[in-house]
């Protein structure tokens, strides 16, 4: 059953006022027209109250289908016994149109209204006398209007909460976005500072250290004041030298501290398989080869990413990382055999659909010269394929060991 919203709230209590009202009105009518079935009238229509008043009450009769139904046929039994006393009991057959297409499935729904409907014709038919088509115009036009009412709101209230699920998955994919945006930031900030103090502190008390050790040799053998000095600046440089190089390694992207980035991928698939149940294996290819630190971050954040998909949405029972060595690139996959998608629908971000982190993986890949492929296909699986390329090993003085 549907939580009650205030409009919904509103409305429900109009039909409970409507049916109190409808009741009223057919014991007051028996009453003042002297009809000698006056005080059965009177009675039942007290019992169809009592009866109704349950429903509301009970929480079951909204969370469960089945004593939903009972409860309607409670009701639909004691009404007919109204209905064969006095003709006013056709008039509860609208409301409770609205009560049987709100609580029962559509089907169920539809043939309850179907049943009520010919019930009221049928009875109003006796009370009358004969039947006409008019007799059976008003219960049958109502029972339509009534369906029509009904499954239409059911259609706004489905859109309406497909519109927030939406809204909501947006909410959270920007804010896991931004996320990813500030932490790419502030990984590219301390890959810049590492870079910065490799190449101009590091490098600078490594060429001073040289310097002083060249010195010293060419110091007279023995030993004086000057000898002494040097040797207390080639130890402050060696000692500087080595914090720089610390401070290089604290600035390195945590999941690469020590490690390889095929070692680092290997620890992922090992994590995620133990954390989320499915089989995730890793593969390696070819020779390895030195890299800068933006292209292993990069192939890492993509890699994490797509299992991230995976165990999100693909419902996977198997995937596997590979990671292949060539003499000009080297090439990430990510292949799962689970639900699959349609990678046009969700190529460009935007509130239909997802694509962030899509968009994420391939700006990051971008930003290297290099391409993102995605192949999937609803039921048959997903591969993702990250390609980098690799300049030649003397051009890229980050890729030196």
């Amino acid at each position: 059953m549907n939580a009650l919203t205030p409009t919904t709230r509103a409305l429900t209590w109009s039909l409970h006022l409507l049916v109190a009202g409808l009741l009223a009105l057919a014991a007051v009518r028996a009453v003042t027209d002297d009809r000698p079935q006056a005080p059965a009238v009177f009675a039942v229509a007290a019992a169809v109250g009592a009866v109704y008043a349950v429903g509301p009450a009970l929480p079951a009769v909204r969370a469960s289908r089945r004593a939903a139904a009972l409860w309607l046929g409670a009701v639909g039994a004691v009404w007919l016994v109204l209905l064969a006393l006095s003709a006013e009991g056709v008039w509860l057959a609208f409301p409770l149109y609205f009560v049987q297409l709100h609580l029962l499935s559509r089907r169920a729904g539809l043939f309850a209204v179907a049943g009520t409907a010919v019930a009221a014709i049928a009875a109003f038919s006796v009370h009358q006398g004969t039947f006409t088509v008019a007799t059976a115009i008003g219960p049958a036009l109502g029972a339509a209007v009534a369906v029509a009412v009904v499954w239409g709101y059911q259609a706004l209230y489905r859109e309406s909460e497909r519109r927030r699920r939406l809204i909501e998955e947006l909410t959270a994919t920007r804010a896991d976005l931004a996320d990813a945006q500030r932490t790419a930031g502030v990984l590219q900030e301390r890959q810049r500072l590492a870079r910065e103090i490799h190449d101009t502190l590091a490098q600078g008390l490594s060429s001073i250290q040289l310097l002083l050790r060249a010195a010293e040799r060419a110091l007279p053998d023995r030993p004086g004041p000057a000898t002494t000095y040097v040797g207390q600046a080639r130890q402050t440089a060696m000692d500087n030298l080595a914090e720089a190089r610390r401070f290089v390694a604290a600035l390195s992207p945590p999941a690469l501290d020590d490690t390889s980035l095929a070692n680092a991928l290997e620890r992922l698939c090992a994590t995620t398989g133990e954390r989320h149940g499915i089989d995730v294996r890793f593969r390696l290819a070819g020779r390895p080869r030195p890299l800068s630190t933006a292209r292993e971050v990069a192939l890492l954040r993509v890699a994490q990413s797509a299992l991230a998909n995976t165990v999100a949405h693909a419902r996977a029972g198997h995937a596997e990382v590979a990671l292949a060595y060539e003499d000009d690139a080297v090439v990430l996959d990510v292949i799962d055999d689970g639900t699959g998608f349609d990678p046009d629908a969700v190529s460009s971000p935007g509130p239909g659909g997802g694509g962030f982190g899509l968009t994420a993986m391939r700006a990051r890949v971008h930003d290297l010269d290099g391409s993102l492929a995605v192949e999937s296909a609803p039921g048959r699986g997903t591969a993702l394929v990250a390609r980098v390329p690799l300049p030649p090993a003397t051009d890229d003085p980050e890729a030196q060991p």
